[in-house]
């Protein structure tokens, strides 16, 4: 299998402007092989332009899957602490109840 290839923003701008332009639209496959990219890359960089600018609900923008990344990150998080929390009310509830029964 191939490595994976990064494009350089510039090109991937270049690409995705000669698609917009065209009239009437090219192939996505004979244009990939005309800027020598794989046509899926370029498939999807047309789609992600789609979502950022025309507000296509095709795929989420750039922002949304930041804020979803750190979404759950923040909530990766929470369920830890809810954890530790958990474990030391169980903890001090031990302590409490074997210290009453001593009395």
């Amino acid at each position: 299998m191939a490595a994976h290839t990064r494009y350089p923003p510039e090109l991937r701008e270049r690409a995705v402007r000669l698609y917009q332009d065209a009239d009437p639209k090219p192939t996505i496959k004979h244009l990939a092989s005309q800027l020598g990219v794989h046509p899926e890359a370029l498939r999807n960089w047309i789609r992600q332009n789609r979502a950022e600018h025309d507000d296509t609900r095709d795929r989420p923008s750039i922002a949304v899957l930041e804020e979803n990344r750190q979404l759950k990150k923040e909530n990766t998080e929470l369920r830890q602490i809810n954890e530790i929390l958990k474990s030391a009310s169980a903890y001090f509830a031990q302590e409490l109840d074997s210290t009453q029964r001593r009395s």
